[in-house]
């Protein structure tokens, strides 16, 4: 009996995001799932995001079985008992014998085949045991517990604990456990209607009047998605877009993989756009992806950009740790370590200040990051600042005010947005992914003078 198409898939895709550090959510769009069936797919979502959600909390399960420890195991064999250990642990409609078979089979398909005895006994014994590591996170009550509970790195979560408040980082920790509602921008009003008719329930965003919560059916397969009337976005990365507002040369600095390009485009059909992207195969995939005549992508690094006429609006969504994404991106909390927000912080600061000095007098900047951490988002800014001390830092509550009287959002309590100066979003304290927005406005002519 073969290994079924959607465990085998599963499985390699888990090898690759621990062998090659490559993004779940990508190779799950990739045309290697798009060949499988609808339920197949389904599947193998299932098992690769809850693998990698689960990991930690696996990995205990497991080592308290095993005969060795887990840190001498081929990643191989750990990844198929991992895969076998959340079908048993978590997923109830699998048969037990189905999820030990395969997940053996799996060890004998990639030649582990003298560690197929081990997984099988390894499987066997937890099948039989009542002790997942699956502790209640209601229950936990410090910062190690809710690491424990919700299978998350302690140094992350004590850090939340430490800027947000415990109560805080249980939400954000619950919350990247859970599944996440997808979100759309509608480009045209027809949109909505062409989805609901090929069977798509939506509901209205959280705060964006734009956006739409599909509640079920598969966007990916209608007309108006595949024609470009529909985009799968987060609401806050269309947030972000929407305080860029509206200018006659804008500039988006990191611009793949477009979504915020595309949607600035929208609001500014008459502009001229430049979107700047550092990699040539991300600058390729932007060029497709987004087809507005007034965009044109540059396939440079903002650090030596060569142009010489300033913007009015420039956009610097910043590579970051994207701890404000965990519950789409799972991956990234295995990955990230301490030291590395040092290093994204030196790299946004080189970032943002070359990309201050493309803004016209008299302009506007604004910074984002889709992470928690004020390594990647406060200090950097003021580190900014305080070197080109001709810009100043704008208050977001009044331009949230200002899409509230263009009837752009709608929201009750503008405060839970605003932390000083600075829009966040939190994760569990709003359905949507963790953001950071600072906007920043460069002194006119006539002020320098």
């Amino acid at each position: 009996m073969s290994v079924s198409p959607s465990r085998a898939t599963a499985f390699e895709i888990l090898l690759r995001v621990e062998q090659e550090d490559a993004y779940a959510s990508e190779l799950l769009h990739s045309s290697r799932c798009a060949e499988l069936s609808l339920a197949d797919r389904a599947l193998v979502t299932e098992l690769v995001m809850g693998v990698l959600r689960w990991r930690s909390a696996l990995d205990t399960s497991i080592a308290r079985v095993s005969s060795q420890p887990l840190h001498k195991l081929d990643i191989e064999v750990l990844t198929a008992l991992r895969l076998g250990a959340y079908q048993l642990g978590w997923l109830d409609r699998i048969p037990k014998r189905a999820a030990i078979f395969e997940s053996v089979e799996v060890v004998k398909k990639v030649r582990k085949r003298s560690a197929a005895p081990f997984a099988n006994a390894v499987l066997r014994k937890l099948a039989d045991s009542t002790e997942f590591a699956r502790e209640s996170l209601p229950a936990a009550t410090d910062p190690d517990e809710i690491a424990t509970a919700s299978s998350h790195p302690s140094w992350l979560v004590h850090r939340w604990a430490s800027h947000y408040g415990m109560e805080t980082a249980r939400r954000i920790c619950a919350y990247n456990q859970s599944i996440p509602v997808t979100t759309i921008r509608l480009r045209s009003p027809a949109a909505e209607q062409e989805l609901r008719a090929e069977g798509v329930e939506l509901a209205a965003g959280d705060f964006l009047v734009g956006a739409r919560r599909v509640i079920s059916g598969d966007v990916t397969k209608t007309k108006a998605y595949n024609a470009g009337q529909v985009a799968i976005q987060d609401e806050a990365s269309q947030l972000v877009a929407a305080l860029v507002g509206r200018g006659s040369r804008i500039l988006d600095c990191c611009a793949a993989p477009g979504g915020k390009t595309w949607e600035i485009a929208d609001r500014n059909p008459a502009s001229s756009i430049v979107a700047v992207e550092l990699h040539s195969h991300r600058a390729q995939l932007l060029r497709k992806r987004v087809l507005a005549a007034n965009v044109e992508v540059i396939h440079a690094d903002i650090r030596d950009l060569p142009l010489n006429t300033p913007f009015d609006r420039v956009l610097v969504d910043a590579p970051c740790s994207g701890t404000g994404t965990l519950a789409r991106n799972p991956e990234i909390k295995w990955r990230l370590k301490p030291e590395d927000l040092h290093a994204l912080h030196a790299l946004q600061t080189d970032i943002l200040e070359a990309a201050m000095k493309q803004v016209a007098p008299g302009g506007t900047l604004i910074y984002s990051t889709c992470s928690l951490e004020p390594e990647e988002n406060e200090n950097v800014v003021g580190a900014a600042i305080r070197s080109l001390p001709s810009f100043r830092l704008q208050d977001v509550r009044g331009h949230l005010e200002s899409l509230l009287t263009k009837e752009l959002l709608r929201v009750d309590d503008i405060a839970s947005f605003v932390h000083r100066s600075y829009l966040r979003t939190i994760p569990g304290v709003h359905t949507c992914d963790g953001f950071f927005i600072a906007i920043l406005e460069r002194a006119s002519e006539e002020s320098l003078r």
